[in-house]
This record gives C-alpha cells, sequence and structure tokens, in this order.
C-alpha cells in the first residue's frame, strides 16, 4: 500500500475561520469550499478523486494520506474544539470510505 504525506502547521489555526483557512490553503481546496466540518468532510472523502474537484491534492486509489500535523501540542491546547473535530472527523471520513467498500484513506501523524 503507498503512502502520500501532507503537512500541516498547526501554529496557524488559532480558531474555527484559521483552521478551515489552513487546510483550503494547504489541500487546496475549491473557491465553494462552504468552511465547516461537513465540507471538510466531502473535501477530504475525495482525496482520491480528482475527478470530483475538491482539492488539488489527491493520493493513488488504495493508498492512505498521511496527513502530518505539526505543532499539535500547542494546537490541542489552545483549540480543544477543532482539535477534537479533526480527530473525530478524518475517523468519519474513513469510515464513510469503508462502508462503500474503499480502504481507509487519511492517517493522522502527530509531532509536537
Amino acid at each position: 500500500m503507498m503512502t502520500s504525506r501532507v503537512r500541516l502547521d498547526c501554529d496557524n489555526i488559532h480558531d474555527w475561520p484559521t483552521f478551515h483557512e489552513e487546510f483550503a490553503r494547504v489541500f487546496g481546496f475549491p473557491d465553494f469550499y462552504g468552511k465547516n466540518m461537513n465540507a471538510w468532510i466531502d473535501c477530504m472523502t475525495s482525496l482520491g478523486a480528482p475527478e470530483d474537484g475538491m482539492s488539488s491534492i489527491h493520493c493513488e486509489p488504495g493508498t492512505v494520506m498521511t496527513l502530518e500535523l505539526e505543532n499539535v501540542k500547542s494546537f490541542s491546547d489552545r483549540c480543544p474544539e477543532q482539535y477534537k473535530a479533526l480527530i473525530e472527523c478524518a475517523a468519519f471520513v474513513n469510515w464513510r470510505r469503508n462502508e462503500v467498500g474503499e480502504p481507509t484513506g487519511i492517517a493522522l501523524s502527530f509531532k509536537m
């Protein structure tokens, strides 16, 4: 199984607006991105489907996208609601993919 990696500096996240701005910037979410967790889930679910137009970063079908979260300790202390939502929604993306017979798509890597 191949793995793709994307780094995200959590020091750039301070609240909900900056959470969505940082993910939209790093993953190249479309201009119509709704900046809420339902929209985030939709974009992240489509990482293996470039034809969906939901991000500029893609991974090959059957691969895992490892999201390297840098400075995650200060993020979890500063933004516990966003931190919890990130973990729960990444798990939901994987569940959603598994429900339709696709492999897990996102792995989280925590760098303090």
